[in-house]
């Protein structure tokens, strides 16, 4: 049965968003449809995002005119769900650097770095690794790239495969690591402990038992990091194109049905 949280919901569903290339053009702001879409929508269902980035990437893209995303969304699952809000309050969060240990995790990125540093890429920008609460995000380019540049990187590396490359020079390298590779976006990859894609969100959304759940994302063919909860049981997985597709699917499902 549904929490009273959702009563003034007709329909006792629940609508989780990707991010980039869902709901936004990659690492750019929401559009005023697309935020106007999403106000309709949550008044007949539950919504949430799912997204493998922190809350300060996320804040820039979906917030509107500086207004708090935990507000505007009823589930807001960050790096997969490891950092998690319902309803704007805080649930349960997980440690990628306590669950792997630290000497395990600077042999780890020791090794992404001079990897990096030996890699023949047409260009290279800053901030190779990020460290985040449930993940660590790698990117040959560097996450400083501006959009053309991830743009270029991106029709580069689908011609080169420098990211599927460099995963499986990973996962021969550290086998014993207990490690998954995802690769998200244009520019780079996740790397989380077995489990902690984003089906793990799923896990702060069981015992409102909704009628349904549905999945909205681009990367959902294997090896994409929508791939494990576009494809999971407990899910109806929707892949789309690009945020206007998102919208023109919500009329269609929800909106106008």
């Amino acid at each position: 049965m549904v929490s009273s949280a959702f009563s003034d919901r007709p329909h006792k569903k629940l609508v989780l968003f990707d991010v980039d290339e869902t709901l936004t053009l990659a690492r750019q702001t929401a559009s005023p449809e697309m935020i106007e879409v999403l106000r309709a929508l949550r008044k007949k269902v539950a919504i949430g995002f799912v997204s493998g980035s922190n809350s300060v990437k996320i804040t820039e893209q979906l917030s509107v005119n500086g207004s708090n995303i935990l507000d505007d969304y009823d589930y807001a699952f960050f790096e997969n769900g490891l950092v998690a809000y319902k309803m704007g309050h805080a649930l349960e969060s997980q440690s990628f650097i306590k669950h792997i240990g630290e000497e395990r995790y600077k042999q780890l990125v020791k090794f992404m770095l001079h990897y990096i540093a030996d890699l023949d890429i047409p260009i290279k920008r800053g901030t190779f690794v990020e460290f985040r609460t449930g993940m660590i995000n790698v990117s040959p380019i560097g996450r400083n790239a501006t959009i053309s540049e991830r743009n270029e990187f991106n029709a580069y590396d689908k011609e080169h495969n420098i990211r599927a490359t460099f995963i499986k020079v990973l996962q021969d390298k550290f086998p014993d690591y207990g490690l998954t590779y995802s690769i998200g976006g244009k520019i780079s990859f996740d790397v989380f402990p077995h489990g902690w894609d984003k089906t793990y969100a799923l896990r702060h959304v069981a015992d409102e038992e909704f009628e349904e759940i549905h999945f909205f994302g681009d990367n959902t063919s294997p090896g994409g990091n929508d791939y494990e909860i576009y494809a999971d049981s407990r899910t109806i997985g929707h892949t789309v194109s690009g945020p206007a597709e998102t919208i023109r699917f919500v009329d269609e499902m929800f909106l106008n049905a």
